[in-house]
């Protein structure tokens, strides 16, 4: 995937507001859709229509992702940065050490042509993601 810094044109109207990153910091939904939750793990789906956003939430747990489709997002983050990023299918990611303590609160919004599609998943355990 390809992150492109701070989006020219950017202004501070664009980036998160105090509400949403105070409702971020208690939305723990991470994904469109919950498909499997298990000891030491969750499994989410997030599709996302062009357009579409995927509301901002807290990610204060390990998890990783993979992208199953092209396509292009603009991620707003409680620090106040924005950023774009082009991603092609098979593109991973992994975040870790997340705790309550190093959380970030972000959204997700479509900026491309197609639906965007991801599979997270979140590690619920320490040590479930060594």
């Amino acid at each position: 995937f390809r992150l492109s810094g701070g989006v020219p044109g950017m202004s501070a109207q664009d980036r998160l507001t105090p509400t949403e990153v105070e409702r971020g910091r208690t939305n723990d939904r991470i994904g469109t859709q919950l498909v499997q939750s298990a000891p030491g793990f969750s499994v989410w789906h997030i599709r996302l229509q062009p357009g579409e956003t995927l509301p901002a939430h807290r990610h204060d747990r390990p998890y990783l992702w993979t992208v199953l489709s092209d396509g292009k997002a603009r991620t707003r983050r409680d620090d106040g940065t924005v950023a774009e990023v082009s991603y092609r299918a098979g593109d991973t990611c992994h975040h870790a050490p997340l705790s309550p303590e190093t959380a970030f609160v972000h959204d997700l919004t479509n900026i491309g042509l197609a639906e965007l599609v991801f599979v997270t998943i979140e590690f619920t355990q320490e040590g479930s993601h060594s």
